[in-house]
């Protein structure tokens, strides 16, 4: 009778894979990474805040609509180009947060290099969406306010008849 020979078999254990970790855990996480590359003029860490998508949009003030993960990572490489690190901080924030989407409403005190005290304001709407990697910027549309002679106030909501 032949030999019968059996090959022993060796497998390694098989390990669970990690869970992913979450680059960004919270809307809020999401927004100061974002306004924290802006201020660096960080096109790497500006872009790993947005999601990677062809649906995100972006509009800067008087700009025009980029939609695309390319069309908006040329348009923030092309101001980062100017070297000039602006000085962004944002205030009177205002929050809508679902389970998978968060909007933020702020305005934006933007202030170039060697302006000492005097900023511009912009109003910016910034919408997050959740995904397996955590939450990212789908949409950053900011608009230059208008100067105003006084101080700044809300306005009251437009009547019933206003369609936009």
């Amino acid at each position: 009778m032949p030999l019968v020979r059996f090959a022993r078999v060796t497998t390694k254990p098989t390990r669970m894979p990690r869970p992913r970790s979450k680059l960004f855990p919270t809307p809020d996480d999401a927004e100061n990474a974002f306004y924290d590359a802006f201020e660096r003029a960080d096109l790497a860490a500006m872009m790993a805040v947005w999601a990677e998508s062809d649906d995100v949009v972006c509009i800067h003030p008087s700009g025009p609509r980029l939609v695309g993960f390319e069309a908006v990572r040329e348009s923030w490489a092309q101001i980062f180009s100017g070297g000039a690190q602006l000085r962004v901080r944002t205030t009177e924030q205002r929050t809508f947060d679902g389970q998978g989407i968060a909007v933020h409403n702020v305005i934006e005190l933007v202030a170039a290099p060697g302006a000492g005290e005097r900023t511009s304001s912009v109003f910016a709407t910034n919408v997050y969406v959740l995904g397996e990697t955590g939450w990212r910027l789908a949409v950053h549309h900011a608009n230059a306010a208008p100067e105003a002679a006084g101080p700044r106030r809300e306005e009251p909501a437009p009547s019933p008849h206003t369609l936009h």
